[in-house]
């Protein structure tokens, strides 16, 4: 029998609930916060914040919001399951069946956009992975090995269906979320984690700190999102531009500014849209929090000044 996770009640009320469930509301939660602070996140290339729709015409910062909050109780399915187990065939098509629910909900909540497919499938991963850790020393670098594991089980329920997936992978040679999974996630570990960190330290903004850590993912990820939409021209420009805003000492300089809203720009010309490097910014800012141990992802503080990249 599945446990219900769907009530306001169960998702506020944690105190009222067994310690299992008490956990996985916790990381359901964490999750839901990191998408939603990813979205808000401004000003970023090409993707939803703030300021608008970026360079898409069928999603706004309300939908991305409306859909976090929709799919975070199949979070905290997913880590309630996972809690006191093992990686295994069964649990991977327990989570597989979850997975395909919060879709179901996601596209509800959407009106048939897809917000939130490959975050999905990342942060599900990683829910389950954290709660089988939750008792000791949450490391990030163990949970993503951990849910590397998990990802290795087949789905063998999965619909024979071709995915946008898919047909990148055959055209251009990129493996998308499937294969970040099966590597690991070091475009977290290794990229966002470290950066999201080493800016902290060097005493930026939370806000900058965060855009940093989001071009940094985006400078060296090949992001099937802007592969499918935009093709390698697509791809070459982000990671060039991201890459050029990092060699000028990041989002919080001012010719790093220019430069950001100069990639901006040049992705809204595109329509394209690096949504895969923002999955992975959530992601990373879920695997921060846990490993902290804390509470709540903090809310994103971006300001409205100034976001347009005009003087």
């Amino acid at each position: 029998m599945r446990t219900d996770f769907s009530s306001n009640s169960a998702v506020r009320t944690p105190w009222a609930l067994s310690r299992d469930q008490a956990q996985a509301v916790r990381l359901g939660r964490l999750a839901c916060q990191a998408l939603i602070a990813e979205a808000e996140l401004t000003p970023k290339p090409g993707l939803v914040d703030r300021r608008g729709t970026g360079a898409h015409t069928d999603l706004s910062l309300t939908i991305m919001k409306r859909s976090a909050f929709a799919i975070e109780p199949y979070f905290c399915e997913m880590a309630f399951i996972s809690n006191r187990t093992h990686p295994g065939q069964a649990l991977r098509e327990r989570l597989a069946v979850i997975g395909r629910d919060a879709e179901r909900a996601m596209l509800k909540a959407t009106n048939g956009s897809n917000s939130h497919k490959g975050a999905i499938w990342i942060l599900g991963l990683l829910i389950s992975a954290a709660a089988m850790h939750v008792e000791g020393e949450p490391k990030a670098s163990r949970i993503a090995a951990t849910a590397k594991e998990i990802a290795s089980f087949a789905d063998r329920a999965a619909p024979r269906l071709v995915s946008h997936g898919d047909v990148v992978a055959r055209k251009h040679g990129a493996t998308g979320a499937r294969g970040e999974a099966l590597r690991g996630f070091p475009h977290v570990i290794d990229v966002g984690l470290p950066m999201l960190r080493s800016k902290r330290a060097s005493g930026a903004t939370e806000t900058v700190a965060r855009l940093d850590t989001l071009l940094s993912i985006m400078s060296r990820l090949d992001d099937t999102c802007l592969l499918y939409r935009g093709g390698e021209e697509a791809l070459v420009t982000t990671t060039a531009g991201a890459a050029a805003v990092e060699r000028a000492g990041g989002s919080g300089t001012a010719i790093g500014r220019q430069k950001l809203f100069r990639l901006d720009r040049r992705l809204l010309a595109l329509g394209v849209s690096p949504g895969g490097s923002g999955d992975l910014l959530a992601a990373t800012l879920f695997l921060d929090a846990v490993e902290r141990k804390q509470e709540e992802v903090q809310a994103d503080r971006s300001g409205s000044e100034n976001q347009d990249g005009t003087d």
